[in-house]
């Protein structure tokens, strides 16, 4: 289970924070009361990137082609404001 942790009191004791992660303890860090960041051991997500990756392309690849025409360019890049 993540510990919770204020972003002061993480930049504090972030030395300790990187031992404790080294063996296994996850940190959520918040700012204001809401969390910002999630401090996680690299080697516990080295596959989440090529998993959701493939979960993206899994997904495209299942989604229908729809025929949206030929814009120019001046039309992709025309702002309304």
């Amino acid at each position: 289970m993540d510990e919770t942790v204020s972003a002061a009191d993480a930049n504090r004791r972030f030395s300790h924070i990187l031992r404790e992660v080294r063996d296994g303890h996850s940190y959520v860090v918040t700012s204001h009361g809401r969390p910002v960041a999630r401090i996680v051991s690299a080697e516990k997500h080295e596959g989440v990137a090529s998993r959701s990756h493939a979960a993206l392309l899994s997904r495209l690849e299942r989604q229908p082609i729809l025929n949206a025409g030929r814009w120019t360019r001046d039309e992709l890049y025309e702002d309304d404001r």
